[in-house]
């Protein structure tokens, strides 16, 4: 059956801000209580939504979470009305503020895992909501997310929902941004890559010594059973700790793969060759693997990280004449990635093309163009089954744009965080929103 990637693309949130929460991802350090954009944050990002529909890609936009997140606010002990217990917490402590502020939910790679229909056993598509349990401004986003994926995939004949994994250590799940699928064409059976940092039992493994390592094997081999993804298409492999030291808090910022192609930094995983070899025999009987490595001597990984070359996305041209990477515009600024770059769109192999983006403001928090979206494959009877009106269109595009600018600051500051209008602001925007995307009461302040 005929079936095409979409790229569902997370909208920014009216609280984009710059806390630096994110322990290990080197830009959220490094710009922490910096001033932040929250209206040119979702412009943005919706400007590169846009100009790929534009080109062809199939796009469809999820939407922001309720920030900020009073429930857990009342779970830490604050009372009384919600903006009460948003300056109740603030006095108390501002990191519990900031920390259910973030609009880290805009980073849809980390959404959930997806396998398609093509996968699984039993032709379905399966989706598993990332936990995201080594972050807490990140691991509260799981019900949410949820909520708002199975209003997009409703119909329980084509798609298959599971509960996060237990938000523990051992079973930490960071979702897509560890997970990419080689393949013959989108509808055909693929290979499922899920990259691991660390086995949460067992001795004598390598792990990382000054950043976490977030994705256990344990939780990559679940959401592989759950999905029903026999052994014969699944590969598991360990992401190599020396990176992740580095500043590669995910597989994405060092690896990415698109139907037969995996363009990867030299020594992503611990076994390069072995993983590249798996890949390779598994796919065998649908493709042939192309491997595209860059290396440490072309690009030093200090370079391949502050540039972002790796979380970029790489997409099948709609011709199917060949690949373009989409790459925010810090790769065109430096030197050595720029470089590359330029020899690989001259050397004639499957990537032809490179087109870049203005991402600063997700940028300065860590997150570039392939954080932006969670990757779905559709056949035709999954698309047709879908929420249609999540699928970006011109109407849409020009409905979310005036949204934003409505709604949305240009200017905030870590204190702003505490605003009780801030609050009220978001919840109104949000109401509006989920009426733009026909999504029904996917927030907490709706279902009250």
């Amino acid at each position: 059956m005929t079936a095409q990637e979409v790229n569902f693309d997370g909208l920014s949130g009216p609280t984009h801000n710059y806390a630096g929460l994110s322990y290990g991802n080197v830009a959220s350090a490094g710009n922490a209580r910096s001033v932040s954009n929250p209206r040119a944050a979702a412009r943005q990002g919706l400007a590169k939504m846009k100009a790929l529909a534009d080109r062809g890609f199939a796009q469809a936009v999820l939407p922001p979470h309720e920030r900020p997140f009073v429930p857990v606010l009342r779970a830490l002990g604050f009372a009384g009305a919600d903006a009460a217990v948003v300056e109740a917490a603030w006095r108390a402590d501002p990191n519990l503020v900031l920390a259910c502020s973030s609009a880290s939910a805009m980073w849809a790679a980390n959404a959930a895992t997806v396998s398609p229909a093509a996968d699984t056993a039993d032709g379905r598509l399966h989706v598993t909501p990332a936990n995201l349990a080594a972050m807490v401004h990140r691991a509260i986003e799981a019900p949410v997310t949820a909520r708002i994926l199975r209003s997009v995939f409703a119909d329980e004949r084509r798609f298959a929902h599971h509960p996060p994994l237990p938000a523990l250590e051992a079973f930490g799940d960071e979702g897509a941004a560890n997970h990419t699928r080689l393949c013959a064409g989108h509808g055909d059976p693929g290979v499922e890559l899920f990259v691991y940092g660390r086995r949460a039992f067992g001795a004598g493994q390598s792990k990382p010594k000054r950043f976490p390592a977030r994705q256990t094997l344990e939780a990559s081999a679940a959401v592989a059973r759950r999905h029903g993804i026999g052994a014969e298409r699944a590969v598991f492999a360990q992401q190599n700790p020396d990176l992740i030291d580095a500043g590669a808090f995910h597989n994405d910022v060092v690896a990415i793969g698109n139907g037969p192609v995996l363009f990867h930094y030299e020594g992503a995983f611990v076994d390069t060759p072995g993983v590249v070899e798996e890949v390779r025999r598994k796919l065998a009987d649908q493709a042939e693997l192309t491997v595209v490595e860059v290396p440490a001597a072309a690009v030093p990984v200090e370079a391949a990280i502050r540039s972002y070359l790796f979380n970029s996305q790489l997409l099948t041209l709609p011709d199917g004449t060949g690949m373009v990477l989409v790459l925010p515009e810090e790769s065109r600024e430096e030197p050595s990635v720029a470089a590359y770059l330029e020899g690989l769109l001259a050397s004639g192999g499957p990537i032809r093309e490179a087109l870049h983006f203005d991402l600063r403001q997700s940028m300065r928090n860590g997150g570039g163009p392939a954080c932006l979206r969670l990757r779905v494959v559709l056949n035709e009877a999954d698309r047709a089954a879908a929420n249609g009106a999540v699928f970006l269109d011109d109407a849409l595009h020009a409905r979310l744009a005036g949204w934003i600018d409505r709604h949305y600051r240009d200017r905030l500051e870590a204190d702003d965080l505490r605003d009780p209008a801030l609050l009220t602001e978001g919840r109104v925007a949000l109401d509006e929103l989920t009426g733009i995307l026909e999504l029904g009461p996917v927030y907490d302040f709706q279902r009250e």
